[in-house]
């Protein structure tokens, strides 16, 4: 393997990043797909994956599996990915699913929900609901396990504690959905001081360097720049890094993206159907023909990776029986006559148990999240400051679709286009490299206005009256300021504290809860305004007294979680926490 790009500061795997355990094993939890990859600390750079997964059916073989895991009426998990749906499926057939529950792309619960909270639930595909963190903690549990068992038939006496793990993460995520994966981690029972979280686009990037040999001349170089979209099931990921000199990687605009991910694809399938078919229709299948409903969407995830851009004439599916038995029932006439109406406006035809739809058609159902990705993409890259991006680089499973390539290299001429092989394994190997490798990645930029709130001297000239109180210490004070301490779209050096501006007073009369706040504005004047949310808290106690109770609080920013250190400024003593996202 072609290391040549960190010859210069040559951040490798060392005793010092394994310690005394024996491999570094990443996991990959997808929306539609999951798996894991691992490296030996006597052999770093041979990064395994898992070759093991039991397909659910011909021409879905995979070196991940589905995101889905099976609970039994007493709601035990039983099983996970292929597995999971294959039971699933045959408890269909016996007629003894419904008091079964399965759940599938679940993740997308933590993408943009502001209220996330550990009492958060998820439904399965019937509705039924369960605790998230029960889910993501048995699934977590799930891999683990399996990652051990295989690890036992390669090395004798290997032990889960011989393992450390980094899990991967969407870079658009919020600080509370990275800290509900670090703690559904630990609460399936692997030790805090041996998880790590790395950015999908973060670990993508990293991978890309190992393999990239057509432009790794330009990669190299100090200064490149180059953006990373990671199109996944879910979401659509993209950072931006330039190459240091001494061969790190800083990040040069905040991550973005939205959730323009491969399961769009799907939901705009299931959407036609549903207006050719009848949403009354479409709810009885699902219920009542499940192993049917599961059979077309197999299909089509088989059909859709075939589709590009010069597909013509009309692509086959086949419709199974009970869909139409059901719309005859439903709308007292046969799908031929609808279908039949439709064959000349819209490209549809029916031919014994083949639905005929035209190509045009089914791209169709991948325009939008396409579109949306190239759009956003072309919008960043006209940015003074992306003037210099020469390459962009395409990763994910989604990555890999040829329509995706081809919108962008329609719309986006002026840069390298590059997708490396297995790019859907891009994110796996090289958060095992992440791992391996401290101190690669130097900065990162904020993306929001961090603060938090605080009293300030009222002045009737700027504050609202309804604003102002009397201290303890009899001093006429504004409540509810914000006190920034970092403006969005800032660089931040990793693991360098910021110091909040000026020295605080601890309470003597009471505990003092830090409660950290952001905002998409730069400069927010109340912690109430509209754009302002609050982030999380920390409990900092009572002060010790009169003259030991002033204290100076610094913000650690960068890393994938946000700590806060409160230092007194009589002793210099310390506090030390990460904000607790989850308890808002």
């Amino acid at each position: 393997m072609d290391l040549g790009i960190f010859d210069e500061r040559k951040p490798m795997a060392s005793e010092d990043t394994f310690g005394s355990h024996l491999l570094m094993a990443a996991f990959d939890f997808g929306t539609s797909c999951s798996g894991y990859a691992f490296s030996f600390r006597n052999d770093p750079t041979k990064i395994q994956t898992n070759q093991a997964w039991t397909p659910g059916s011909e021409g879905l073989l995979s070196l991940k599996t589905p995101t889905s895991g099976l609970l039994n009426p007493q709601k035990e998990f039983v099983a996970f990915g292929f597995e999971a749906e294959n039971k699933y499926l045959s408890l269909i057939e016996q007629g003894k699913h419904k008091p079964w529950m399965l759940f599938s792309r679940f993740k997308m619960l933590l993408h943009n929900n502001d209220g996330l909270n550990r009492n958060a639930t998820v439904k399965d595909i019937t509705g039924k609901k369960m605790p998230a963190m029960t889910i993501f903690e048995m699934s977590i549990r799930y891999l683990r396990d399996h990652l051990v068992a295989e690890l036992k038939k390669q090395v004798g006496g290997i032990s889960e504690s011989d393992v450390l793990y980094v899990i991967t993460v969407p870079a658009i995520w919020t600080d509370a959905a990275k800290q509900f994966m670090r703690e559904v981690a630990v609460n399936a029972g692997i030790d805090s001081d041996r998880i790590k979280l790395a950015l999908e686009p973060e670990a993508a990037s990293i991978w890309c360097q190992q393999i990239n040999t057509s432009l790794k001349t330009d990669l190299s170089k100090t200064g490149s720049q180059y953006m990373v979209v990671d199109l996944g099931g879910g979401t659509a990921d993209i950072s931006v890094h330039e190459k240091n000199i001494d061969g790190t990687l800083k990040e040069i605009h905040k991550a973005s993206g939205g959730p323009w991910g491969g399961t769009c694809v799907d939901h705009n399938f299931i959407s036609w159907l549903t207006k050719i078919f009848g949403k009354t229709t479409m709810t009885r299948f699902k219920e009542e023909q499940m192993e049917d409903y599961f059979g077309l969407l197999r299909e089509f995830e088989t059909k859709k990776r075939t589709v590009t851009p010069d597909t013509d004439g009309l692509v086959t599916f086949r419709l199974p029986f009970g869909l139409r038995t059901i719309h005859v029932e439903v709308e007292k006439q046969n799908i031929e006559k609808k279908l039949e109406r439709m064959k000349n406006a819209d490209g549809v035809a029916l031919q014994g148990d083949k639905l005929r739809i035209s190509a045009k058609i089914v791209r169709s159902w991948f325009s939008e999240s396409i579109e949306k990705t190239t759009q956003h993409m072309i919008v960043l890259l006209s940015e003074r400051k992306m003037k210099e991006v020469s390459t962009i680089q395409l990763v994910g499973g989604y990555g890999e679709c040829k329509l995706v390539h081809d919108s962008i290299n329609k719309n986006i001429k002026d840069k390298n286009i590059f997708i490396p092989q297995e790019a859907g394994l891009a994110v796996l190997k090289g958060a095992v490299w992440f791992g391996q490798m401290t101190g690669l990645v130097t900065s990162r930029i904020v993306k929001y206005t961090y603060g938090f709130a605080c009293d300030v001297e009222f002045d009737d000239k700027i504050h609202p009256v309804e604003k102002k109180i009397v201290n303890c210490f009899g001093e006429e004070k504004a409540q509810d300021a914000f006190l920034r301490v970092v403006c969005v779209d800032t660089e931040v050096n990793i693991g360098k504290p910021i110091k909040a501006p000026g020295t605080h007073i601890m309470s003597l009369d009471e505990d003092v809860n830090l409660k950290v706040y952001t905002s998409s504005e730069a400069k927010p004047v109340f912690v109430t305004d509209a754009k302002c949310k609050l982030l999380g808290k920390m409990s900092l106690g009572k002060g010790r007294s009169k003259e030991e109770n002033e204290i100076e609080i610094y913000f650690l920013f960068g890393e994938t979680e946000l700590e806060v250190r409160v230092k007194m400024v009589k002793d210099g003593s310390e506090i030390k926490k990460v904000i607790d996202c989850l308890a808002v």
